[in-house]
């Protein structure tokens, strides 16, 4: 490592093992809850059999707690760090014989207590970046606004977790990041563009890395920025590589891979400046113009026309991929010595600026010599990397002595693979996505894919008003029910999909559902679809309630599996420090922790 300066002091294994136990003993209970499939809720009789209290109890209690999850940390009753209530008998909450919920309080309780915030396990940002700050010069990032071209969740996250990264890169002294699941690009072009890291973006979607690589060479193209003035018209490259910008609306929830400003012309002849600044913002409109006015002005003082001025232009641009042009694609001119000089140092500086996507699937077993020829000693980063990727990825790291240090946020946890999940079942995986430490591993601990699939809800969501789609929800439960009764169908493995949405009223729902199924609709007169939802129409605050219930321990589920990476990096003897880190406002990314961990120094 660069820097001496002492990180954070975070709790040893020891210290984990312990609040890991307690929050297993939680959920050994808890999980039943979790487990419980929404679509059979009423064809299972789900809550007769697993809470023995009204539903409206149920609800007020759970949405007092929710309220105060929205307010301000410092005046919630239960703060980080502050003693909880560790391992309270549990018969108080759950019924010994019928494990049945017995106190909705306790229940409400325990799942706030055994949350990261709550069991002092999380390092604050703040306090991490003062760290790696500390006695080191800093990176200066170029005035980039990703808020210009990104949404507001993904500017968030980039714009959070491309600081802290750049923040470890100078720690550490490292130019070279792999950032893994790379998706289209957005944190690995902000890392080259505005810190200056050398990036190679690994995904196992070509699509997403044919694209990236066709903006490299219609922007390469574009971008002789050596040309005289008279050559070199910065209106008509911003209109050029404005026009051949593709749309780029990937909405994903949970992958987190959302839609990007829209930028795509339909016309494609000739347009005016004017035309072409209409699609930007007020302030970026003045900003362009302003590159511009500053270039003409320069046009008979060619020693100043160089580099930057192209790239504070591009800035203004969606951040692609950005592949400065080599020195050999820059035509031979006299220049002035000062400038010839200027351009060696400017060069040899954007050599290492370069985001480079490439086409991979990655497993535990990479080798990234095999992707990469020109590895070094660098960090490994991935934002909302998908189901086993994210552990997959903390193996590479402890595997590979190339790899200083990682910064991952998973998501995805229902696509998990669990190693006890189907003990019967041969197998010939070695290297499962959960658990990954010693100490599950031993318990032989599984959470079950509904319980995983319920630890992507969001309770900071729903605390401000962003509830769970309780219709819909209540719609697919219903329809089971007719499914059962009138076709003779226990159990329905295929998916409806999101024909809520498309249909008018719950019969349209039910006879698109049915078709889609493949099922005769016409034998099902609208009376009777009409009765069955007269007959369950009163007990909907019973799926209201139970999936409050599931919002509610989500974030229990999530510890678990974050504490599981967090244990297994502390197991590694060559690691020298880790820690879980809130890197993102949970009401606008729910999946807002990043598992960090650094090398010991060789």
């Amino acid at each position: 490592m660069a820097a001496s300066s002492p990180l954070p002091v975070t709790q040893d294994l020891s210290a984990l093992y312990a609040k890991l136990q307690e929050l297993v003993r939680f959920l050994r209970e808890a999980l039943t809850i979790s487990n419980a499939h929404t679509v059979d809720f009423y064809t299972e009789s789900v809550w007769e059999q697993r809470v023995n209290l009204p539903p409206d109890l149920v609800l007020a209690v759970l949405r007092r707690s929710a309220a105060e999850e929205a307010r301000p940390a410092a005046a919630r009753p239960l703060v980080e760090g502050e003693e909880g209530p560790g391992v309270t008998d549990l018969t108080k909450i759950f019924c010994e014989t019928s494990q049945k919920l017995m106190s909705i309080e306790g229940f409400a309780l325990m799942a706030k207590y055994y949350s990261v915030q709550n069991l002092g396990i999380c390092t604050p940002f703040e306090q991490l970046l003062v760290a790696l700050q500390a006695n080191q010069k800093q990176r200066t990032g170029k005035n980039m606004k990703p808020d210009e071209f990104m949404n507001m969740k993904k500017s968030h996250e980039v714009q959070a977790m491309s600081e802290l990264v750049s923040n470890i890169a100078n720690y550490c002294g490292i130019k070279q990041v792999i950032d893994v699941g790379s998706g289209k690009g957005y944190l690995s072009s902000f890392l080259s563009l505005k810190y200056g890291l050398k990036v190679y973006g690994i995904d196992s979607s070509n699509t997403n890395t044919h694209g990236a690589e066709e903006r490299n060479r219609k922007l390469k193209k574009h971008c002789k920025v050596y040309h005289t003035p008279s050559k070199l018209d910065v209106s008509g490259l911003a209109l050029k590589m404005a026009k051949e910008q593709t749309v780029q609306d990937d909405i994903k929830y949970e992958a987190d891979m959302d839609g990007v400003y829209n930028n795509n012309p339909t016309n494609q002849g000739k347009i005016s400046t004017s035309d072409f600044l209409s699609d930007f913002s007020d302030p970026v409109i003045s900003n362009i113009r302003k590159q511009m006015e500053s270039l003409h002005v320069h046009s008979h003082q060619e020693e100043n026309l160089h580099f930057e001025n192209a790239l504070s232009l591009i800035n203004f641009l969606p951040i692609n991929a950005v592949e400065i042009t080599s020195s050999s694609e820059i035509p031979n001119r006299k220049m002035p010595e000062a400038n010839k000089e200027r351009r060696k140092t400017t060069l040899k500086t954007s050599e290492s600026n370069i985001y480079s996507p490439l086409t991979s699937f990655i497993t535990a077993d990479s080798e990234l010599h095999d992707i990469i020829e020109d590895l070094e000693d660098c960090l490994m980063v991935g934002l909302h990397t998908c189901g086993d990727l994210a552990p997959n990825t903390l193996r590479i790291f402890t595997s590979k002595s190339e790899i200083k240090g990682i910064c991952s946020v998973g998501c995805c946890y229902h696509l998990l693979s669990e190693e006890f999940e189907n003990p019967l079942k041969e197998c010939t995986q070695e290297k499962w996505g959960f658990p990954m430490c010693h100490y599950l591993k031993e318990e032989r601990w599984c959470c079950g894919r509904n319980a995983r699939m319920s630890a992507c809800l969001a309770l900071e969501r729903v605390a401000v008003g962003q509830g769970l789609p309780t219709e819909s929800l209540f719609y697919r439960a219903v329809l089971q029910d007719i499914i059962k009764d009138c076709y003779g169908i226990t159990k329905c493995d295929r998916h409806v999909g999101k024909i809520y949405s498309k249909s008018s009223s719950f019969l349209d729902y039910v006879r698109k559902s049915l078709k889609k199924l493949g099922l005769d609709e016409s034998k099902l007169p609208e009376k009777i679809i009409m009765d069955y939802y007269e007959k369950y129409k009163p007990r909907m605050n019973e799926l209201e309630a139970f999936n409050m219930l599931k919002v509610v321990l989500a974030p229990c589920i999530e510890t678990l599996i974050l504490l599981d990476r967090l244990c297994y990096l502390k197991e590694q003897e060559d690691i020298a420090w880790s820690a879980l880190v809130k890197l993102f406002d949970p009401v606008k990314s729910p999946r807002c922790y990043a598992v960090i961990a650094l090398k010991k120094q060789q």
